[in-house]
């Protein structure tokens, strides 16, 4: 079973949902950056389980531990190793999940790849539990790029069908603020409790909903990626897709394959001396580079498989068709906890890039 993503950055994950710990190794990070500490825990704080109703139930700290890699509260350049101890597990809701099937999650699949020997409690190394460390990485990578002018902010663009405003070609400061204030970001605040309120009817009906997370990239000078394989799209593409519930993602302007030539090219003007777009139909990247432009991607995140309305299903062991009702501690809507993981992916890709 892979678990390293490998380019200029390393990044290895390990554990299990229900396991002991979980982790990250970081590899080829530059030497003497100082480690936010504060920042860090605000970011894990984002993703974290247990806050209210729009969430599972299951309550961790999500506090992490340093094994390696830092001294005096910077990086020494040697591959940096962080541990998240699990504290909250319920193993023997999973128990019936050795034999019976979750639709739409990893069981079957993981089934057959790994013999039956695969650790089925919460999902074991399937699981969104996993994105932890995941947030920690990318809090790394945001304090390095945040040095380097560029900042990432996301918000919940869709929850079912309750869309919330998009970003415009021109974002400022006050819109950057305006979401990083906000628990769970919304760009049109009034959209808030509507979101809310469908997520709440799915929780109480035993059920869960995907939704849209939207993302800007700021601040990332034009110049920046490579044509085909390496394209600035094609690196973002891959870690969205490495995000458990992913199943899409769209770079600028949602309807551009809508568009005539004339209106989905974004005309080059000159601000003094300074080089910009009329528009940002592409999102910030064209051939694969930044023009210069905020990079603007949506993804796009199914609902939370495992739910307690019965499905149907198969018995592995029996080998017989059958129901399966879901316990356990799951989210009723991973979007909300998940615009911190989008980030952090977004700020792995573009230090790895700007290494």
């Amino acid at each position: 079973m892979s678990a390293t993503w490998k380019n200029n950055i390393e990044i290895s994950i390990f554990g299990e949902s229900h396991g002991k710990a979980i982790g990250v190794l970081l590899g080829n990070l530059p030497s003497g950056i100082i480690l936010d500490k504060e920042f860090i825990h605000q970011e894990m704080q984002r993703r974290a389980p247990g806050k209210n109703k729009m969430s599972t139930a299951r309550v961790e700290k999500d506090e992490v531990e340093i094994m390696s890699g830092v001294l005096e509260g910077k990086t020494t350049g040697a591959p940096l190793m962080a541990m998240i101890y699990n504290n909250d597990q319920h193993s023997k809701d999973y128990s019936v999940l050795k034999t019976h099937m979750r639709p739409g999650h990893s069981d079957y699949p993981a089934y057959i790849k790994y013999l039956g020997f695969n650790d089925v409690r919460g999902g074991g190394h399937f699981s969104g539990r996993i994105s932890a460390p995941i947030v920690f990485a990318g809090a790394i990578a945001k304090l390095i790029l945040k040095q380097k002018g560029i900042e990432i902010v996301g918000h919940m663009s869709a929850i079912e069908n309750i869309q919330d405003d998009l970003f415009e070609t021109t974002i400022t400061k006050q819109t950057v603020q305006l979401l990083q204030e906000q628990v769970y970001p919304v760009l049109n605040k009034a959209i808030y409790s509507k979101m809310q309120e469908a997520i709440e009817t799915a929780r109480m009906d035993q059920d869960s909903v995907g939704g849209k997370i939207e993302c800007a990239i700021l601040g990332i000078p034009a110049g920046i990626g490579e044509p085909f394989f390496d394209s600035i799209e094609s690196h973002l593409a891959s870690l969205m897709f490495s995000v458990p519930a992913v199943k899409g993602i769209h770079f600028g302007n949602r309807q551009i394959s809508q568009l005539k030539g004339s209106q989905a090219n974004d005309c080059y003007v000159y601000q003094g001396e300074k080089v910009t777009c009329l528009t940002n139909n592409n999102g910030g990247i064209t051939g694969g580079i930044s023009n210069g432009m905020p990079i603007i991607f949506e993804v796009a995140l199914k609902p939370t498989p495992s739910i307690s309305k019965q499905q149907n299903t198969i018995n592995v062991e029996t080998k017989e068709n059958t129901t399966l009702e879901v316990h356990g501690r799951h989210d009723p809507c991973i979007v909300p906890r998940a615009i911190v993981v989008i980030e952090a992916m977004a700020a792995i890709t573009m230090l790895d890039f700007m290494r």
